[in-house]
């Protein structure tokens, strides 16, 4: 019988239950797969402490790859047999098996191993989204990136500097420091032990940075806007340390005109046409070796509250994945 990770109240990783699920059954434009490799976000703990609501049970998870093993009415993009990934759309992927709308799915490249696709779909997709359109970035740019060192930094810090940009990391510890000068950051600054605003303007000469990447929210906030150069853009699409709190949008003439936005990756694949788009870009860095995937760690899916907190306690880096 299949199993899954249960939510059944909101709260720590201790909510978190394996169990037995039946599965329904398979409806017109479904697929039902069978779990490979299964990718841990943080948008998981965000779902699980209930910062972004759900009715109760749930099963978490929002990105997995696997194997099609049967197909519902009018499906044709993938068969039984397929390899395939997602990331986004309905919750749960932390399960053994699932049934899962078809057109989320994406076949999987012969070079691309499923715990690599598993690994890569969110976080490379919200790479792919962030650098390629929220903010498109090229040679004449310099960015800066928070959380440098993890999975949606390392990815998009490579493939930024593969972009041509130079880009600016910021990190914890001198251990992930030393990681994100090897994952395409020029400049990395310890914001344990810097001040990261006085670090970028020593480093562009006073002018800024035409773009910051912000997944980390109340801790790097309202900081963030002094980094950037007149008329650059604040980019939110995270909240790790806690929300940003509410301000005046004043506030965004006074520091130099300056853009801001919450972008959300589903908002970027709504479309079969955008999500495949997406997919495709972000393989073909993978395949040429532009962007390399690191997963940093592997835990059982029965052994889900356990990688909670290594998530949570900033233990990780790179992209960690759950085997079912």
């Amino acid at each position: 019988m299949p199993k899954a990770i249960r939510v059944h109240q909101t709260g720590g990783p201790e909510v978190l239950t394996f169990e037995d699920v039946e599965l329904p059954a398979l409806k017109k434009g479904e697929a039902h797969i069978r779990h490979t490799a299964i990718g841990l976000n943080f948008i998981d703990v965000y779902h699980r402490t209930g910062l972004y609501p759900q009715q109760t049970p749930f099963t978490l998870g929002s990105e997995g790859a696997g194997e099609v093993v049967a197909v519902g009415e009018g499906v044709t993009d993938v068969k039984p047999g397929d390899r395939v990934a997602y990331a986004g759309g309905p919750l749960g992927s932390y399960a053994t098996e699932r049934v899962i709308p078809a057109d989320r799915l994406v076949k999987i490249p012969p070079s691309v191993a499923d715990e690599t696709a598993a690994a890569a779909m969110l976080k490379g997709m919200t790479a792919q989204y962030l650098i390629r359109r929220t903010f498109r970035v090229g040679p004449e740019h310099v960015i800066l990136w928070h959380a440098a060192a993890g999975g949606v930094g390392q990815i998009a810090s490579q493939w930024a500097a593969h972009l041509g940009a130079t880009v600016i990391g910021t990190a914890g510890g001198p251990e992930k420091v030393a990681l994100a000068k090897t994952r395409g950051c020029a400049h990395v600054i310890d914001y344990r032990s810097e001040d990261f605003v006085e670090r970028v303007r020593e480093i562009t000469g006073g002018k800024g940075v035409d773009a910051v990447y912000d997944s980390v929210g109340k801790d790097t906030f309202p900081a963030s806007l002094d980094c950037l150069r007149p008329r650059g853009i604040w980019v939110s699409f995270g909240q790790s340390s806690g929300p940003v709190e509410p301000f005046s949008i004043g506030l965004l003439a006074q520091k130099g005109s300056l853009f801001a936005t919450r972008a959300t990756l589903n908002h970027y694949t709504a479309t079969r046409a955008e999500l495949l788009e997406t997919a495709e870009d972000l393989f073909g860095v993978i395949a040429s070796g532009a962007v390399r995937i690191d997963i940093g760690a592997r835990f059982p899916l029965a052994d889900a509250a356990e990688a909670h907190r290594a998530l949570e306690g900033r233990d990780t880096t790179g992209s960690t994945v759950l085997i079912p």
